[in-house]
């Protein structure tokens, strides 16, 4: 049998795989929660970012319940950001 003619590990040793591959399946949880908690194509992620990459279009809209500025990003998702008249100066974000 090549069972046999391998070393046994120590107790200790497994003891040491053990907790490692304990480890590596936690790693392995909370990567998989980060992945499954982003949205897709929403524009922006949960901490408030924009998408990464350029800007397709940027359109400007102004009505009674508030001015806006929509960017159309080129993966196809859309931000929206209010919009409001400071002095001279119209400031969105």
């Amino acid at each position: 049998m090549l069972a046999a003619c391998q070393p046994r590990a120590s107790t200790n040793e497994v003891q040491q795989l053990q907790q490692r591959q304990e480890q590596l399946e936690l790693k392995l949880q909370q990567l998989e929660q980060k992945l499954n908690a982003v949205t897709p194509r929403d524009g922006a992620d949960r901490s408030g970012k924009p998408p990464a990459g350029p800007v397709k279009s940027l359109t400007y809209r102004t009505s009674d319940q508030g001015n806006r500025l929509r960017i159309y990003w080129a993966d196809g998702s859309s931000t929206d950001l209010e919009c409001n008249q400071e002095q001279s100066t119209l400031a969105c974000g």
